[in-house]
């Protein structure tokens, strides 16, 4: 495969020197993108548009078209572990993710079973094959997952929105929730491990509610986990390293344990004050953030105002990647986009 012509995210992500801020954006490709609500209705589902690896990799690009990103993150969904380990997944319109059998009780843990990534996961990695060959060496492509505790927790309570069966699981029943993120964890580095065989350049995983748990719930029950994902991963991949990036919503209070967990990069939510952050984890890690995705939604002018806020709170060195605190929303304007991408370049080249 080619060498990379823009190795900014790496180096970033590696705490080296750079030639500008990278930028990329959580959820770049997406309903923001007319080109993206014409290729979604193409497919006729969403999950069609995941599992059809061509249309996926089309979605990959199309932001890349439009922005002068420097990373691509492969069009996928953190529940497609779930569904290849035997759940019904089901998307319902302005609903979200569904599950229609949740796993609350030893029967439907043991009946998980996870098969090879090539076999139950062919379509993502074929898509990041796609992806890399129509990259040419662009830019890094990222693979990514939710971590096993945010699986879990849609696993169990059956969609999103609610945490009462999870968290009751979690105080009467914890060997069997343990048991659960065992399974998940082994299922989760699997999948990362094929994802970088297949040709991704960097991971990223996702621990969208690591922020629901106190601290000690916190360290047992997603911490824990994550590390042993790490554990599995290569630091290097065809001679050369393979970054990590690890992001917590609402995780800004554990960042020093965040740190510890194998990662090489730390993802901060918009809630967090990147100064602060930088203070406290040193050098141990990369940040990644932090915008502010309702900034977006503000005219251009502001947009570079508090993007430059937080170039300029992030100090000088090493080791920032910009991006948004959040997935951006489908009411951004793409020229907005544009000018924020515009801004951080400029600023840093």
């Amino acid at each position: 495969m080619s060498k990379l012509k823009n190795d900014c995210l790496i180096r970033a992500l590696l705490r080296k020197s750079v030639d500008m801020k990278p930028i990329w954006i959580m959820r770049q490709a997406g309903r923001y993108l007319p080109e993206y609500r014409r290729l979604r209705e193409r497919a006729g589902s969403f999950l069609a548009l995941c599992k059809t690896p061509e249309l996926a990799c089309e979605a990959t690009l199309q932001p890349l078209a439009r922005f002068d990103l420097d990373a691509a993150i492969i069009f996928s969904d953190i529940l497609t572990i779930p569904e290849a380990m035997g759940m019904q997944l089901e998307f319902v319109e302005n609903g979200g993710p569904r599950f229609t059998a949740p796993v609350r009780d030893e029967k439907a843990v043991c009946a998980l079973r996870f098969p090879a990534p090539e076999e139950g996961l062919d379509y993502v990695l074929e898509s990041i094959r796609l992806v890399r060959n129509e990259l040419d060496g662009k830019v890094p492509l990222i693979g990514f997952t939710g971590s096993p505790w945010t699986l879990a927790v849609y696993m169990v309570e059956g969609a999103g929105g609610s945490f009462d069966i999870v968290m009751a699981m979690l105080r009467e029943r914890p060997q069997l929730l343990g048991t659960l993120l065992e399974k998940l964890s082994d299922a989760v580095a699997a999948h990362l491990n094929a994802q970088i065989r297949a040709g991704a350049q960097c991971v990223m995983l996702f621990d969208t509610w690591g922020g629901i748990l106190s601290d000690d719930q916190y360290v047992a029950f997603s911490l824990e986990p994550t590390k042993r994902v790490f554990e599995q991963l290569p630091r290097m991949h065809d001679a050369l390293a393979v970054p990590r990036i690890l992001f917590t919503k609402s995780g800004g209070r554990r960042l020093e344990e965040m740190a510890g967990s194998g990662c090489d990069a730390l993802g901060l939510d918009h809630e967090a004050d990147i100064a602060e952050a930088r203070r406290r984890v040193g050098d141990r890690v990369a940040l990644q953030g932090n915008l502010d995705p309702a900034v977006l939604l503000e005219p251009p002018e502001a947009i570079r105002d508090k993007a430059h806020r937080i170039l300029r709170d992030f100090g000088d060195g090493p080791g920032h990647v910009f991006n948004l605190g959040h997935g951006i929303t489908p009411d951004v304007p793409p020229d907005h986009v544009a000018a924020l991408v515009e801004a951080v370049h400029g600023w840093t080249r």
